[in-house]
Parts: structure tokens; C-alpha cells; sequence
């Protein structure tokens, strides 16, 4: 088939391209490489099979493609933040830019939406029937709520122009090619432990996450996009949960580190509970993560030793 994988040169959607290419498909990467890196992709640029246009999502194009995944949006508070009107239009007009063709040439299109739609839960862990505690005036909302108008618009071209929709609400994921200025906490605190620093810690570390590695996290968009009949929401992420302060020290003894740990007040609207159930992924798409946490930690830090050692 044709795919066409938006946001196809950030960390996720550069896996989901290989990925793609190595089952046998056709790609179109489409990305304007505002946090996109063409070092993601640059390895593919050789190959037939691979078509790099550079585009931002929230202008109009035509294309003629069987597929979309559209993972096209800033990720990470640093970068959704640097610029908050232009995430909100992001997800929200570049969805409707992206239904658009959905609809005109009849593709199936998945959205990557995100665990954020669950705000700060007051439910744990979170299943897809919950509705969320989301700060809609806070800094974080342009994501946030972005990505929440983003499904509704889905559903409701799903139900209004019968377009054929999956939504996947994707949790913490980590691995090679993230970017090294994302602020999150896996590349944050592996950058810092490689370096020697301090690891910059907020509140007191009590907060939980749930990390995923990113080969498995795209097995499941793989998964969703071929699953007749089911439009989702459905979680994709590893249940395992840590607190902040027990990953940091995972990394300063995977790292061998000298780093030690400071503690900073936490940010406005951080969640301080993250977990998925993912019993609708399992039963749906016979998926749960495989990765270890420590075997994922070990490549990602492979990596970032890689990108120093480059200068």
C-alpha cells in the first residue's frame, strides 16, 4: 500500500516509516521539521520505495494514498510550549487537513493521540473510557486540548462522512532518535547522567510514569491500522509504573554515572500519576510491550552516547 506517515521525521514516526518500508509498503513522509530531524531519515532517502515531502500539516496538500498515520505535532512540553497557537492548529487544522484527504480518496487514517487527553487522572490506571481532569486554560492545554478535538473531529467524520478512523491514545515512549533538547525525562536524564551532571529532578520524584520502547509502541500502530472493524480510543503504552526518582537512579547505575540527583519544583499541571490498562490493546490487538525497560535503556543510551561522541 501507499502510506502516508505525517510527522514521518520526528523519533516515532522515523520507526514507523522503517517499519513501513521493511513490511513492504510504499511511504510518503511528510513533515515541515520543526522538530523533525532529516538525520531520522536520511538513511531512507536511497530507497524507491521512500518519497520525503516537506509540508506543514496545517496548509492543505492533495495526495493520493491508501493509509495515513498522522503523528504530526510537537510532543514535548519544551516544544508544544515554544509556540502554543501554532500546536493547537497543529492538531486541530492539520486533522482536519488530513480527514480531508481521508475522505476525498476513501483511506483509512489513524491519529496518534496521547495519554495528555487524560489530564491529571483522578482515575488509576487510566482506561479509555475515562474522560479525563484536563486544565483547559493551563500551559499545557494547546497539547492537551488540541489532541482531545482532534479525536472529536475523528469521530464525528467517522459518523457524519463514514470515514474509516483509528485512534491510538499513545503513553511515555522512549528510544534511539529522540530528540536531545525534548525536555523529557528519558533523554533528559541519560544526557545528564552521560555528561555528568546533576539530574534535574521536580517535586519531590513521587510522580509516576510508564515507559514504552518504540518499537513496540509502533508494532501497536502497526496493529490498530490493520484491525478491521475498530476505531479505538485504545491505550498503547507499558503498564509497568515507576516514580520519577526510582527511574532517575535506573539511569545514573545503567550509565554508571557520578551524577547526582537535585530536585526542582515541579511544573504547572505536571500529572502526577501516568499509567495505562491496556486490557482493550490486548484483547483488540493481541499487543503488550515486550521490551524491558533496562534492555530499551541500554539501546536508548547507545544512542545519546553516539550523538555526544559526533559532538
Amino acid at each position: 500500500m501507499r502510506m502516508l506517515v505525517t510527522g514521518g521525521a520526528g523519533f516515532i514516526g522515523s520507526h514507523l516509516c522503517e517499519r513501513l518500508l521493511n513490511d513492504g509498503h510504499e511511504v510518503v513522509c511528510l513533515d515541515n521539521f520543526f522538530t523533525g530531524s532529516k538525520r531520522n531519515i536520511s538513511h531512507l532517502l536511497e530507497n524507491r520505495s521512500f518519497e520525503l515531502i516537506r509540508h506543514d500539516v496545517t496548509e492543505p496538500i492533495l495526495l493520493e494514498v491508501d493509509r495515513i498515520f498522522n503523528l504530526a505535532c510537537p510532543a514535548s512540553p519544551i516544544h508544544y510550549q515554544y509556540n502554543p497557537v501554532k500546536t493547537t492548529k497543529t492538531s486541530v487544522m492539520g486533522m482536519i487537513n488530513m480527514l480531508g484527504i481521508a475522505k476525498r480518496v476513501k483511506a483509512r487514517i489513524l491519529q496518534a493521540s496521547t495519554s495528555e487527553v487524560y489530564g491529571d487522572p483522578q482515575v488509576h490506571p487510566q482506561t479509555e473510557s475515562y474522560w479525563g481532569n484536563v486544565n483547559t486554560l493551563g500551559i499545557r492545554s494547546c497539547y492537551d486540548e488540541g489532541k482531545r478535538v482532534a479525536e472529536t473531529l475523528m469521530m464525528d467524520y467517522h459518523r457524519q462522512n463514514h470515514v474509516d478512523i483509528r485512534i491510538v491514545r499513545i503513553f511515555n515512549t522512549y528510544g534511539p532518535k529522540m530528540a536531545e533538547n525534548d525536555g523529557r525525562v528519558v533523554s533528559n536524564f541519560i544526557l545528564q547522567a552521560l555528561k555528568g551532571e546533576d539530574i534535574t529532578v521536580y517535586g519531590h520524584g513521587e510522580q509516576t510514569r510508564s515507559f514504552c520502547f518504540v518499537t513496540d509502541l509502533v508494532e501497536g500502530l502497526v496493529r490498530m491500522m490493520d484491525c478491521p472493524g475498530f476505531t479505538g480510543p485504545v491505550n498503547l503504552g507499558n503498564p509497568t509504573e515507576t516514580t520519577i526518582l526510582e527511574f532517575a537512579r535506573k539511569i545514573i547505575a545503567l550509565t554508571g554515572s557520578s551524577s547526582k540527583v537535585v530536585f526542582k519544583p515541579l511544573p504547572a499541571d505536571d500529572p502526577k500519576q501516568r499509567q495505562p490498562d491496556i486490557t482493550l490493546a490486548k484483547k483488540m490487538l493481541d499487543w503488550e510491550p515486550k521490551v524491558q525497560v533496562d534492555d530499551g535503556l541500554m539501546q536508548t543510551i547507545e544512542y545519546f552516547s553516539s550523538v555526544l561522541a559526533a559532538g
